[in-house]
């Protein structure tokens, strides 16, 4: 297969539903999905299994027990299960645009790993968002948005679907291009070769870490926030932690200036 997806959630199911959805009209199809549950109830199981026949390969579900926030953990466990040499992790709260897998695919490139972004909605629209309103694409439509009454700035020029408009903004973006666990692609042989995800980190940078240390192993990043949209839906962030967010920092400076590229507490473990 082309590609495997991994797509991390905790008790979402609601939104997990609607990014699956997204997943079931992409251009390009030839791709498997891995399910990184960092411990959610039988809600989300059950919501993976309601998608179980909608792809041409099975959906896996990677679970391990709720024991707080062990977002690494679990995306490593999913990595090993993963059957593609080629790997994209993205959110269950971001639904892809139809062309997301194929554009991942028509940019990936031997030394490189893909950074893409994500255009945010406020929860009002998220919970508006219908499973129509997904398979025809409509909450990709600027003006269906402002409908809904989303206030238009500058950053709705990410849903300009226009090859040269994108190519143009992915180029001149001043955006840094990171590892971002939301919506990044790179090959599996790079992501074994510095041990996956760093299990010690908690939430906060967690994923630009590992994007980090790919750079340090003399990896380049390309640029797709334009190309590679998806729509990021709205929720409280209860794991959120001032300590552990300065803990991750403290550990990314460290690995920046020593040029740390493979971590101990990694895939291997598993």
């Amino acid at each position: 297969m082309k590609l495997s997806i991994i797509i991390s959630t905790y008790n979402s199911e609601e939104w997990l539903h609607k990014v699956l959805l997204g997943y079931t009209i992409q251009t390009e199809n030839d791709f498997e999905i891995i399910i990184a549950d960092d411990g959610s109830t039988n809600k989300t199981k059950a919501v993976v299994e309601s998608f179980k026949d909608k792809f041409i390969y099975p959906i896996l579900h990677v679970w391990h027990e709720d024991k707080g926030f062990r977002k690494c953990k679990i995306l490593n466990q999913a990595i090993l299960k993963s059957n593609s040499d080629y790997l994209l992790f993205t959110d269950g709260d971001c639904i892809p645009r139809k062309d997301f897998v194929a554009n991942h695919l028509k940019e990936k490139e031997k030394g490189y790993f893909l950074s893409g972004g994500y255009f945010k909605l406020p929860m009002m629209i998220s919970k508006a968002i219908t499973d129509d309103d997904i398979l025809t694409q409509k909450c990709f439509d600027v003006w269906w948005l402002k409908k809904q009454g989303l206030k238009l700035n500058f950053k709705i020029s990410k849903l300009v679907h226009n090859r040269y408009f994108t190519a143009f903004m992915n180029w001149v973006t001043p955006t840094k291009r990171s590892w971002n666990g939301h919506n990044s692609s790179g090959f599996k042989s790079d992501i074994l070769a510095i041990n996956g995800f760093n299990e010690l980190l908690d939430y906060g940078g967690e994923d630009r870490e590992m994007g980090e240390r790919l750079f340090n192993l003399g990896l380049f990043s390309k640029q797709i926030r334009y190309s590679a949209i998806c729509l990021h839906l709205d929720h409280a962030r209860g794991y959120a932690n001032d300590e552990n967010v300065a803990n991750n920092l403290e550990v990314r400076k460290f690995n920046k200036k020593n040029k740390i590229t493979r971590i101990e507490t990694g895939i291997d473990k598993h």
